[in-house]
């Protein structure tokens, strides 16, 4: 039995990510029509607002999770309105989920955290956490200045533990998910693939850009500093990339770049997985595809493993 699957009770081991402001109902809801995991954001700190695209998903009956950036939450009402909320399934992020697992696990709800290192990783199965979601350099937005590729993080953090783990960073289709699988992942979660996908509320601009980039498009930016992030390359990030870190409001103008498609108006969150899109697609059809092509993939490894062949 795939645990995740069972601690979700998503129909696909498919998570969409929880980006800031993107990461809401219509974006959500359609991945979690589609068979994956819809989550709920709660990093762009609209408290009210994050609440009632939580109410919208809790309406609609199916399986999703809410995301509890540790770090960015000005206060425990979020915390508090998640475990009475009915809510089953909540990454943490971004900072110790120590004093976050117990009112979640009090409150019946399964607690996934995401790393970037083994000794994170190892410090979150002690604190007990249920199951992890493990970030390699190759993904999008915030990140680990340490760069640690998923293809590394998920066999070091696999031969370490045995929790459920989720490969983050670099997977955008069946081949991806394949991959993590053979790693030790029993999920993935994908990006920047539903940032440009049909329901998400980013303008067109973000779209196209991510669909016409290349697998080099994209910068590891402010590396000296904090917050490191992985963004498009553009001429707002060549010049900080150039300066080596980051003015502390480069980040101001995101929703300028989110919903008014000014690509300049912020560095442009993204993975490197940009160089593997190109096309926009429906939630449904990019869970499709990569369904399909997962076991496609397994299927061909399996025959192998069978006939004792390496092709």
């Amino acid at each position: 039995m795939n645990r995740v699957l069972a601690h979700t009770g998503a129909k696909f081991p498919i998570i969409q990510a929880p980006m800031g402001w993107i990461a809401r109902f219509p974006l959500a809801s359609a991945v979690s029509r589609a068979g994956g995991l819809g989550i709920i954001e709660t990093s762009s700190g609209e408290t009210d607002n994050c609440q009632a695209e939580i109410r919208k998903m809790r309406a609609l009956g199916l399986p999703f999770g809410v995301n509890l950036p540790i770090r960015f939450l000005k206060d425990e009402q979020m915390l508090r309105f998640v475990c009475a909320s009915g809510v089953k399934f909540v990454t943490t992020s971004a900072g110790s989920p120590a004093k976050f697992i117990a009112p979640l696990k009090d409150a019946g709800i399964t607690v996934y955290h995401a790393v970037p290192t083994v000794d994170a990783a190892l410090k979150c199965v002690d604190a007990g956490i249920d199951g992890l979601v493990v970030e390699g350099a190759e993904g999008g937005g915030f990140k680990n200045p340490e760069e640690v590729s998923t293809l590394v993080l998920l066999q070091a953090i696999r031969a370490r533990t045995d929790v459920p783990l989720v490969a983050a960073g670099g997977i955008c289709d069946g081949r991806g998910m394949a991959a993590a699988f053979a790693l030790g992942a029993e999920a993935v979660q994908m990006g920047t693939r539903f940032v440009s996908c049909l329901e998400s509320p980013v303008h067109d601009n973000y779209k196209n850009a991510i669909v016409q980039a290349k697998e080099t498009g994209t910068w590891m930016l402010n590396k000296k500093s904090t917050p490191c992030i992985r963004a498009l390359k553009s001429q707002r990030t060549q010049a900080i990339h150039e300066q080596g870190l980051m003015p502390a409001d480069a980040l101001s103008g995101i929703l300028g770049l989110y919903f008014g498609g000014d690509m300049e108006a912020a560095p442009a969150l993204a993975g490197q997985t940009v160089g593997l899109i190109d096309a926009v697609k429906s939630a449904q059809q990019i869970i499709d595809d990569t369904v399909a092509e997962f076991f496609a993939i397994t299927a061909r490894l399996g025959a192998l493993a069978q006939a004792r062949s390496f092709g």
